[in-house]
């Protein structure tokens, strides 16, 4: 009977959220973020160290749009939570897609010699890729 119901319910949804990119979370000085971040489908994401970035064809994390990017002009922030840092980049003008003009944030982990910062993109029902910026951990 219980299989059954799991077996129903995985039908309708799935019962959990795809897991985050592998990595440990680490705290990272604002020198350290101060750097071009690349996704992997080359977009950049380039953090100057006072509190602008210029993206070009960036991956975003905006709601539940999926395979979103952006270019522009903005302002980054960093905020720490347990022993991670976290980016919240906001573009100066609204992406020209969805009109918004919401805040994004960004984790970030150490993965081997790679730092990355990533975000969830996309229904949590669906196996879309995360939007994940890297950059050697020099």
């Amino acid at each position: 009977m219980l299989l059954a119901m799991a077996l129903a319910l995985t039908a309708c949804g799935r019962l959990y959220d795809l897991p985050p990119p592998e990595g440990e979370r680490i705290v990272l000085k604002p020198a350290e973020l101060a750097t071009t971040w690349t996704d992997f489908q080359d977009g950049t994401l380039t953090l100057k160290q006072d509190g602008t970035f210029v993206a070009d064809n960036v991956c975003i994390a905006f709601g539940w749009e999926e395979d979103l990017t952006q270019s522009g002009n903005g302002t980054w922030k960093q905020s720490t939570y347990k022993k991670q840092s976290f980016l919240t980049i906001t573009f100066d003008a609204a992406h020209p897609e969805t009109k918004e003009r919401e805040p994004d944030s960004l984790a970030a982990l150490r993965t081997g010699n790679e730092l990355r910062l990533w975000a969830a993109v996309g229904d949590p029902d669906h196996d879309h890729p995360h939007c994940i910026l890297v950059r050697p951990a020099g």
